[in-house]
């Protein structure tokens, strides 16, 4: 009986330690906000967090407590077990509010990969009329970007198969990323019939499209855009960029959308004037530098504030967009649900299309129409990001302040 009790008791002391632990592993290390914005880390008994500036206290946060922050500057959240055991200290990193210029343009987009991209692998037939997988038991997959061949660095297909071809069929290292680690593997390059020699892999250094340009903001020259990662159309994953471009492009067609059928803009971006670079894809959007503003296509006099979560309303607000070359209109939309707490994926309200041009138009959301900037009272609330498949006519958007917090922590 004894023995029934103590387990059962152990068992409840680790429950008991797993659940602190669990608690202070879901506190992030680092948080952004803006001015006016509030922050509420969620405590359980025990845990003490005190808000401290310079080393100062500020003010001793209680369970759950939501505090507003209305002075911009690197802030600390220190969390302490029963007062005296120290864990970790929060990072929080307040942003002075700032204005943008919301566009609505269509643009052309060129990614450059950081390193050479492996989209899918196959077999290879050799010089010997014998099939081989050179790729097996190397630990590459799909997905796995290629950085370097015999310590030489790789950054486009071309520097791959040259120096696959110079080992002469000899084995090489290859120096790879595989969710975000960087690992090294050996492989053995097959000569085919051409007396070429291949791996078995197909690669790729570069993806093109066209979207939407969310906004410019006039103090840092920066643009924002998509409301959503580019991701490469074999591995559905998320594209490591070195580098990029924006450019302008030519609307060829706009496709009307229905149910479970998407519909979308057609452009080229060939043959087009440069607007910027592009130095982040991050999962809120892409991000970079206005070269040349002209190309832009804004209306300055449109400057406005970023809406903060609770200014933003059930109800009324327009998106921006473009279906003709050179023409930004701004058309009605509802915002039917809005997600406060989620800081986690770009789905942060749902929205319906109610105005009857761009119905008649597009069907309501289309690809292409992602990034198209959300106006409410005056104010930029967020970005046009995904639409319903099995009804065009709702989608959902992502809040401004992500874009511009990812922006302000990647520039």
């Amino acid at each position: 009986m004894k023995k029934t009790i103590l387990k059962i008791l152990l068992i409840l002391l680790l429950l008991v330690i797993y659940i602190y632990i669990v608690s202070i592993q879901s506190i992030p290390d680092n948080i952004v906000i803006f001015e006016g914005e509030s922050i509420s880390l969620r405590t359980i008994l025990g845990l003490k967090a005190y808000l401290t500036e310079k080393d100062e206290v500020i003010e001793t946060l209680s369970s759950n407590q939501t505090r507003v922050i209305n002075t911009s500057g690197k802030k600390t959240v220190k969390l302490s077990l029963f007062e005296n055991i120290f864990l970790k200290n929060v990072n929080i990193d307040v942003l002075p509010k700032t204005t943008i210029i919301p566009v609505g343009n269509i643009a052309g987009i060129k990614l450059y990969t950081s390193g050479v991209l492996v989209v899918g692998m196959s077999e290879i037939q050799g010089i010997d009329n014998k099939t081989y997988k050179p790729y097996e038991h190397t630990g590459i997959e799909e997905g796995d970007t290629i950085i370097s061949i015999n310590e030489n660095k790789v950054t486009t297909t071309e520097e791959l198969i040259d120096n696959v071809n110079a080992c002469n069929g000899n084995q090489i290292t290859i120096e790879y990323v595989h969710d975000e680690k960087t690992l090294q593997c050996s492989i053995t390059p097959i000569q085919t019939s051409t007396r070429e020699y291949k791996l078995g892999l197909w690669v790729r250094d570069s993806a093109a499209g066209v979207g939407t340009v969310t906004f410019y903001e006039p103090s840092t020259q920066s643009f924002g855009a998509l409301g959503h990662g580019i991701t490469d159309i074999d591995t559905e994953q998320l594209i490591d960029i070195s580098s990029g471009e924006f450019v302008t492009t030519k609307i060829l067609d706009v496709v009307k959308g229905e149910s479970g059928n998407p519909g979308k803009i057609q452009g080229t971006v060939d043959n087009q004037k440069n607007i910027g670079t592009i130095y982040k894809n991050t999962r809120f959007g892409i991000y970079g530098k206005v070269e040349n503003i002209s190309s832009l296509n804004i209306d300055k006099s449109k400057e406005m504030e970023l809406a903060l979560r609770d200014e933003i309303k059930i109800g009324k607000a327009t998106i921006m967009c473009s279906l003709e070359n050179g023409k930004i209109e701004e058309y009605e939309i509802e915002i039917e649900k809005i997600f406060k707490e989620n800081n986690y994926d770009n789905k942060s309200m749902l929205i319906k299309v109610t105005d009857q041009r761009l119905l008649n138009k597009t069907g309501g959301i289309i690809q292409g129409m992602s990034g198209s900037p959300i106006i409410q009272n005056g104010k930029f609330i967020g970005a046009v990001t995904h639409v319903l498949v099995n009804n065009p006519e709702e989608g959902y958007g992502v809040f401004g302040d992500i874009m511009l917090k990812q922006m302000k922590s990647v520039s």
